[in-house]
């Protein structure tokens, strides 16, 4: 099993965080981000649309796409440990609290957008960044209100054991930690990224701890 990612890519964190959740062994194949591999006729024939994480199952298979896509996939081959809870309204709620960041607020925030802004809108630096921060900040905005107010939250977003919510979640805090938005005002958030990152799978996941990462981050 091959997954084609990036070590600063937020879609392909999930992905590989899912992966360590349920132990499941992957070769990850870097394709650089920043240099435009993405855009490479090698890569597109593997995903069309010049995106990461795509993941290889094998020769004969046609490669998966779209990380929530690929994490149902996990799920429903690998059920153990789950990431969805065993309750429908259980697994709606983990479900909308995932997309709140992974089809609300990232897609706004991806290299190809970023792009976009700069060369076809013309932004400056500054206004591109607050471009990036007011969604990145929003997205979190809103998990904090539903985590802070609804029963179902425990240790972890939805009770006591991570689920796709905390994958999401926590990635949506890499961003925050990318674009340099404090998060000081968001208590539950910051709470439950700390739980997270207390367990191997997803620390050993973390952006940063990918090979080709730098040391720290430039802002």
């Amino acid at each position: 099993m091959k997954l084609y990612g990036f070590w600063r890519s937020l879609a392909t964190y999930r992905v590989r965080a899912a992966l360590a959740l349920k132990g499941v062994d992957v070769q990850e194949v870097s394709i650089n981000l920043l240099k435009g591999a993405q855009h490479g006729e090698d890569y597109k024939a593997i995903n069309p649309q010049g995106v990461v994480p795509s993941l290889q199952i094998d020769a004969a298979t046609p490669p998966l796409y779209q990380s929530m896509a690929i994490l149902e996939y996990l799920e429903e081959t690998y059920p153990e440990p789950p990431l969805l809870p065993k309750d429908a309204l259980g697994r709606a709620r983990v479900r909308g609290l995932s997309l709140i960041v992974a089809c609300d607020a990232h897609p706004l925030i991806v290299p190809r957008i970023r792009d976009y802004l700069e060369k076809s809108m013309h932004l400056d630096e500054a206004m591109r960044n607050r471009w990036l921060q007011h969604w990145t900040l929003q997205a979190l905005q809103v998990l904090e209100t539903h985590l802070a107010a609804e029963r179902a939250t425990g240790r972890f977003c939805h009770g006591d054991t991570p689920t796709m919510a905390d994958i999401c979640l926590s990635g949506q805090v890499f961003a925050a930690d990318y674009f340099n938005v404090a998060i000081t005002a968001l208590p539950t958030v910051r709470r439950i990224f700390d739980a997270c990152m207390a367990l191997e799978a997803f620390d050993r996941s973390r952006p940063l701890k990918q090979p080709g990462a730098p040391q720290s981050l430039a802002h």
